[in-house]
């Protein structure tokens, strides 16, 4: 079977690392294109993702998709969610973790929106949860963004960032995400 192109719109070389690896067995090969530009903002995952999607696949007149994710902390009332990538680039790891000092409650879901579009045409987007909690500490030197303080519910108490890549794609929100579009993106041949 011969492998069909996937263009994938992002500026994060992990995300494409992880991506690869996740849809390795696949016939499957993606393609970074840098291209989704400025998001709006929007409190909810999926109205980023449609839109950054909607905007790349149009400025760059490929088939393309996005993936956009979100840390939501209970306690916090969901915070950072659609904003995690500006918080962890404002106060980080340890600004999360100064906000969870003395909080019992650490229940947080792990969100990714798979978003794709084609020039002209309506996006179409795959959601995955990975469900788990906040650590005390952050812990672990693999991943990236807030892996190193979450911990998996379907994990064995390590961090993201304390499993290896393999480890990590089979549990996470990412995985579940991007698998539901591979499915439904084969199934259908786009080309």
């Amino acid at each position: 079977m011969s492998k069909m192109t996937l263009y994938f719109a992002t500026g994060n070389a992990s995300k494409v690392r992880e991506i690869k690896a996740i849809l390795q067995e696949l016939p499957l090969t993606i393609v970074q294109v840098d291209a989704k530009g400025e998001e709006i903002q929007s409190d909810f995952l999926e109205e980023i993702a449609n839109e950054s999607a909607y905007r790349a696949s149009n400025n760059r007149k490929l088939p393309l998709f996005v993936e956009d994710s979100g840390l939501f902390i209970d306690a916090l009332r969901g915070f950072p969610g659609p904003y995690t990538s500006y918080v962890f680039k404002t106060i980080g790891l340890s600004g999360v973790l100064s906000l969870m000092q003395g909080v019992d409650r650490r229940r947080a879901v792990f969100c990714s929106v798979v978003s794709f579009c084609r020039p002209e045409g309506k996006p179409v987007s795959f959601v995955g949860e990975a469900m788990g909690r906040i650590a005390i500490s952050a812990r672990g030197n693999n991943g990236f963004g807030f892996d190193p303080i979450f911990e998996p519910e379907e994990g064995d108490g390590r961090t993201f960032a304390e499993m290896k890549m393999v480890e990590k794609n089979s549990v996470s929100h990412r995985t579940k995400a991007v698998c539901a579009f591979a499915k439904w993106y084969l199934e259908l041949g786009i080309r």
